[in-house]
């Protein structure tokens, strides 16, 4: 009988090969390629601002959202249509994927923030020149719909970026503080799942749950799970061999995170990687439910916990205002049993 680890590694070997896309993309490379390390932040740097998905609103929005990155020490520089609009997208693909690109070949650039999510940042990827990006490693930050960005960045250049707070985010000190250890101090820092502080006598009902205890190392590669479901079978996919596979999500109910894990699992993702960090599923919940279907954990534990690998749920990452920054493309190790995840290089030289 074939243990779950063994059926879905085998999956990844007989998914079919796909043509690459005509509007522009290189074609797909063989292996993950070496982790480049893009230059750190510093005090008076030029921080690039774009929108590969969704818009900014308006003029009073990019104000605040330029405020925020001032008080970060940084110096704005918003992208040339950072306030058009195209139905739910900021302008069309061309122009914000040549938004984008501006910001990645200015040499008065130190590094690149996506103001926002949405939707919209695949359908980027075919326009971009990944070739030009990898002579100018910058880092980029950003979460939800920007996974898009960061897998793509790791399949094709192999520059490290970091799945954190948009520019527009709220910054609570936590969320700055993990951003600018990582960003500006290069600094390795370990992440550990919140001390459970609720009412019960013994501490039960705590954010950690494991669903596998061990420990693993690989690179960490992951993001937002709505986002890498829809990838799997591109060619903008990173290898996940050894990988520690990290996701979160949000307003998804529960059958809908077990039809993408179930994508993962048929794609080979999930019997390559070495481990596996759930964060925050914020808004997960089926409200129409109630004690007919799974709860999120079970849905979780049932996807997981057969692996053979240590897995766990209840980290800081995702759509939380005090969210942690995570190096995508740096080595770590995650220990489940403590709920900690310890970076093992910096993510930036």
């Amino acid at each position: 009988m074939l243990t779950r680890r063994q059926a879905v590694a085998g999956l990844g070997a007989a998914a079919l090969s796909l043509t690459t896309p005509s509007r522009g993309a290189q074609p797909p490379r063989s292996g993950p390629p070496a982790p480049v390390k893009p230059p750190r932040l510093r005090e008076g740097d030029v921080l690039g601002l774009v929108a590969p998905a969704g818009f900014v609103g308006d003029r009073f929005g990019l104000d605040e959202i330029e405020a925020t990155v001032r008080a970060m020490g940084l110096v704005p520089r918003p992208a040339p249509h950072l306030l058009e609009r195209e139905g739910y997208l900021a302008g069309s693909d061309q122009t914000r994927a040549r938004d984008v690109m501006a910001m990645f070949t200015d040499d008065g650039v130190r590094a690149i923030m996506a103001v926002r999510g949405g939707w919209g940042s695949a359908r980027l990827l075919p326009y971009l020149d990944f070739q030009a990006i990898a002579r100018r490693p910058k880092l980029f930050a950003g979460f939800s719909d920007n996974t898009a960005l960061h897998l793509a960045l790791a399949a094709r250049t192999g520059v490290a970026s970091i799945h954190g707070p948009n520019a527009a985010a709220s910054w609570p000190p936590a969320a700055w503080e993990a951003f600018r250890q990582i960003a500006f101090e290069g600094d390795m820092p370990t992440y550990s799942v919140p001390a459970y502080d609720g009412p019960n006598l013994a501490g039960h009902g705590g954010a950690l749950r494991i669903f596998r205890g061990g420990k693993a190392r690989g690179r960490l590669l992951g993001g937002n799970l709505s986002v890498l479901a829809a990838l799997v079978g591109t060619p903008y996919l990173p290898d996940f061999t050894g990988a520690i596979l990290f996701l979160e999500d949000t307003n998804e109910a529960e059958y809908r995170i077990d039809r993408m894990l179930t994508q993962l699992a048929l794609g080979g993702v999930l019997g390559k990687v070495a481990g596996i960090v759930f964060g925050q599923c914020t808004g997960c919940e089926d409200p129409d439910r109630g004690f007919s279907g799974f709860t999120i954990y079970e849905v979780l534990d049932r996807q997981v916990a057969d692996l053979g690998i240590p897995a766990f749920q209840g980290a800081m990452i995702g759509h939380v205002a005090a969210q942690v920054s995570v190096p995508v493309g740096i080595m770590a190790e995650i220990d489940a049993d403590a709920g900690t995840i310890r970076m093992l290089e910096p993510a930036v030289s």
